[in-house]
């Protein structure tokens, strides 16, 4: 299981990275084109505030390299502490747009579901270690 838990670590800490950088490095762009794809959803909760998209960058950043350093160590003990603070973010995320649907149209639930992963996906790849 060593390799898939490495390989579905780095790919979360990966995504949470290059989301950052994004955010971090250029907020506005962030903001009307998150997460692409003809999708805008971070824009559809305005207005935009360059500091708050730069604060989720830093918060994604350091998220992406909690979730790579799991990936690198591979320890029962460090990934459980990553992955607690990935779904406290991510529950919170998620809870914030349960409440909030901003001016999304359509694609709300798609956008949901993929907050609704990242609250379930990482404990899942933790199980891995009980059944090593």
């Amino acid at each position: 299981m060593t390799p898939l838990r490495r390989l579905l670590f780095g790919a979360f800490g990966l995504l949470e990275f290059g989301w950052g950088l994004w955010a971090y490095l250029a907020p506005h762009h962030f903001f009307v084109t998150f997460p692409g794809g003809g999708y805008h959803w971070t824009a559809g909760y305005p207005p935009y505030n360059a500091h708050l998209v730069a604060d989720l960058g830093a918060t994604f950043l350091t998220l992406g390299v909690l979730l790579l350093t799991a990936a690198w160590l591979d320890d029962r003990r460090v990934s459980t502490v990553v992955v607690v603070a990935e779904v406290l973010f991510a529950a919170l995320h998620l809870l914030f747009h349960v409440r909030h649907r901003g001016t999304l149209g359509a694609d709300y639930g798609l956008s949901l579901l993929t907050l609704v992963l990242g609250v379930l996906v990482p404990p899942l790849v933790l199980l891995t270690y009980r059944r090593a």
